[in-house]
């Protein structure tokens, strides 16, 4: 699934392509995803022009002057730029085609994204009002990740999972900021001291901020807006390496379930 790092490569992507154009045309293919395709997006948002692509967690907001489309990619989805139309495939549910022949193609083999028109403030939207920080913004630091996770007792990887506390902190991204901290995925969240909490959130940080530099990771089929690859993958220090040495101290990687999740980490880095 495409993570925050994902998510806002393609945002930045999109941007300078969408950004002041107008919306000529829409085609829907399939209209059954994760919730049936709005008709707004075929009426309402037909002249509307895009005055600003922005993110909140792992939702796209294409905002107009007449409200704004929220889009979720869920599990395999993709957006790209195309400039010559070209022939749509089996998994090509939607296109959007603005004035200069700009296309912006909507593709999910899986189906599990969503499209959402609001004419209020989609922050507001239920899709995003429950969401919490954002992890690139100050907000989100050492104090506030504390204050969250006093009495929590689940796991740490859980706790900063969660999309109600911190937005985009994926499996892969959770497992790298982990080991970065130093901290074990199952240690229970409660425990952080005010120390280790800066030193996690910090972590968080840089982990997903290097991603971003990096187009995001591409483990299965995640392309960015302009059919390209991330490339974080080659940037792994845990994720995805059981049994290799931890590149600090040699130590076999270890791998273990943490709610659901298989969670690396080095059993002698992190405490």
């Amino acid at each position: 699934m495409p993570e925050l790092p994902e998510v806002e490569t393609i945002r930045r992507g999109l941007a300078p392509h969408l950004i002041g154009r107008t919306l000529r045309q829409a085609t829907v293919r399939q209209s059954r995803l994760r919730r049936p395709v709005p008709q707004a997006l075929q009426d309402e948002c037909i002249g509307a022009s895009v005055q600003k692509v922005g993110r909140r967690g792992k939702y796209l907001l294409f905002y107009t002057e007449r409200g704004t489309l929220i889009w979720h990619l869920g599990m395999s989805g993709s957006l790209r730029i195309l400039t010559d139309g070209g022939r749509a495939e089996k998994h090509d549910h939607i296109d959007l085609v603005f004035e200069g022949e700009i296309c912006l193609r909507y593709r999910d083999p899986r189906r599990f994204g969503l499209v959402e028109w609001t004419e209020a403030d989609p922050l507001e939207h239920p899709l995003l009002s429950h969401l919490g920080a954002e992890p690139l913004e100050d907000k989100f630091d050492g104090a506030y990740l504390w204050h969250r996770s006093r009495s929590r007792k689940i796991p740490l990887k859980n706790f900063i999972m969660d999309a109600r506390v911190v937005v985009g902190v994926g499996n892969i991204y959770a497992s790298e900021a982990l080991f970065q901290a130093g901290l074990r995925p199952d240690r229970l969240a409660g425990s952080l001291t005010k120390k280790l909490a800066e030193k996690l959130a910090a972590a968080i940080k840089d982990v997903l901020t290097r991603a971003i530099e990096a187009g995001g990771t591409s483990l299965r089929d995640f392309v960015d807006g302009q059919g390209q690859p991330g490339y974080f993958a080659q940037e792994l220090k845990v994720y995805g390496r059981a049994g290799q040495p931890c590149p600090a101290c040699g130590e076999p990687i270890g791998k273990i379930v943490v709610g659901q999740r298989s969670s690396f980490f080095c059993p002698r880095c992190q405490k």
